[in-house]
């Protein structure tokens, strides 16, 4: 380990070198460092990497799930939940449905249990990849907050269908009601689990003395104690981190200060920079490994097999998007839905054209055991980790270069709000203001008279600003402005409870703009 540390050093600069690069040339880095790792991997010299499964479930999932819970709205979450719900959970299953009957039919000596655990492994898309690629290009709210919310439950269901069709694979027998039963558990169990946890760290932000670092190594601690815990009684932990994180952070302003969120959103972004900067990395750089164990069958072949499974998810994930809103039309009927209006060929194309796979899915099939219980080898498992490489990276390559084009070439329709984002949020700013002026006018209306500073506020709001300046405060100003602050926070918070439609990205914009005030103050 140590004399391949300078390795390790020079890998992590690689990375943020590559990602610059990635930035300057409007490509997304997951493409870029996957490619890298490859050309990396065939240089003489180059120490060859094992990835330990249990590296990235343990060390590098939670946290990645756990800053995606904060970052996502609950809010968009609920809205579009059916439809969530859908791609995570059925989606993910006639995805691995399918990748079993044509691996069973097409692949030799793969057994429907075989094509099961295959199709567990490769059926979740990678978040991050879409994230990354998006970014360059302009998209529907409605589409960001389904591939959000969706990436936050699609690594669940299909770790959940990994663990039931290795199970039968390793005994050779699939028992529906203890599979019934067992996923109940894993559901439920997991998602109670993450919130009791949650709810725990909550009152010790809250009632402990604690300051800006105990408070960000809290949120270290939490998203991995949610895990283990989870998986130590058998359940989801991936589901338990995601269920804490979204309590947490729904809650983020009743047991944080301002301070410790502003900070905190500065260290998870450079954390899990770098911790998605290395895990693409290692994908490439593991290839010698899997090809290494590949025997049996030729190159040529593994090859074949990969191109047809994912061929499989893609169509099959664009046709479960169609499906989706063919159903979600029908349903519209009989039940209340989030949007019946018909989003056209267009909205159902990109989400089906956004299943890019990642380190989930490599993971996965890197933790498939190397012998089973009885000694035996276990069956087809270095050529389903092949499989598993080709998907990922085609998938990276095809989808991950193309999607920006796409997005571009056909124009997608706004079916959400319809004024611009800019105009949005300067009403709001405006009813802000009018709303803080309003509560300074009645319950400090001596002190309104009295202090100039309050004065120069009322003036500032009255012209649509909520800014206080530079100027030095009193402590009595300081008190009331600190009052007015909190009222803002509130009458935002409300605001973003009552009107379903307004997009939550903008009032966490004007919440962030109100910590920096608050923040200013403790330096005046």
């Amino acid at each position: 380990m140590l004399e391949n540390f300078p390795f390790y050093l020079s890998l992590i600069l690689a990375i943020v070198l590559l990602i610059m690069l990635a930035n300057k040339i409007k490509v997304a880095y997951p493409v870029l460092l996957v490619v890298a790792g490859l050309a990396i991997s065939f240089l003489p010299g180059i120490p060859t990497l094992h990835i330990d499964p249990e590296l990235i479930f343990f060390i590098f999932l939670p946290p990645l799930l756990y800053e995606a819970s904060w970052a996502v709205s609950w809010k968009e979450m609920w809205r579009w939940r059916r439809i969530i719900t859908s791609f995570a959970f059925v989606v993910v299953f006639l995805s691995a449905m399918s990748v079993a009957f044509v691996a069973n039919h097409f692949i030799p000596g793969f057994s429907l249990a075989l094509g099961f655990l295959l199709g567990g492994i490769v059926s979740p898309p990678d978040a991050v990849s879409a994230g990354a690629i998006l970014k360059f290009v302009k998209i529907p709210k409605r589409m960001s907050s389904i591939l959000e919310g969706e990436s936050l439950l699609n690594d669940a269901s299909s770790l959940i269908i990994f663990r039931f069709a290795l199970v039968a694979v390793a005994t050779g027998q699939f028992v529906w009601q203890e599979a019934a039963l067992s996923f109940s558990w894993m559901v439920i169990g997991g998602v109670g689990i993450g919130v009791l946890i949650g709810w725990v760290f909550m009152k010790i932000h809250k009632h402990l003395p604690t300051d800006v670092n105990t408070d960000i190594v809290l949120t270290i601690l939490a998203p991995y104690i949610m895990y283990l815990s989870a998986e130590e009684v058998h359940s989801s932990g991936v589901l338990a981190v995601v269920a804490g994180g979204l309590l947490l952070s729904n809650n983020r302003h009743l047991f944080l200060s301002s301070t410790s969120r502003l900070r905190g959103v500065n260290f998870w972004e450079s954390f899990c920079f770098v911790l998605n900067g290395l895990v693409f990395m290692l994908i490439g750089l593991d290839l010698p490994e899997i090809v290494s164990g590949l025997e049996g069958v030729s190159i040529s072949s593994a090859m074949g097999y990969g191109l047809l499974i994912t061929a499989v998810l893609i169509v099959g994930r664009i046709l479960s998007a169609y499906g989706a809103v063919v159903i979600t039309l029908i349903a519209s009927r009989f039940i209340t839905v989030a949007d019946n209006r018909n989003p056209g060929y267009k909205v159902p194309l990109i989400l089906g054209w956004t299943g890019m796979r990642g380190v989930v899915s490599l993971a996965a099939a890197l933790s498939i055991p190397v012998q089973l219980a009885d000694g035996s080898a276990f069956p087809q498992r270095n050529l389903i980790l092949f499989i598993t490489f080709i998907v990922i990276l085609v998938t990276l390559l095809l989808q991950g270069l193309t999607l920006p084009y796409l997005i571009r070439k056909i124009g997608i329709p706004n079916l959400d709000q319809t004024l611009p984002e800019e105009e949005v949020y300067q009403g709001i700013r405006k009813q802000l203001a009018q709303h803080s002026l309003t509560h300074l006018r009645t319950n400090y209306s001596t002190q309104l008279k009295n202090q100039p500073i309050l004065q120069q506020m009322a003036v500032k709001w009255e012209a649509n600003s909520s800014s206080a300046g530079n100027e030095l405060m009193a402590e009595e100003c300081k008190v009331i402005y600190l009052d007015i602050l909190n009222e803002q926070r509130l009458w935002l918070l409300n605001k973003n409870q009552e009107e379903e439609a307004l997009d939550e990205d903008i009032i966490r914009k004007h919440l962030q703009f109100i910590d920096l005030e608050e923040e200013k103050l403790s330096f005046s």
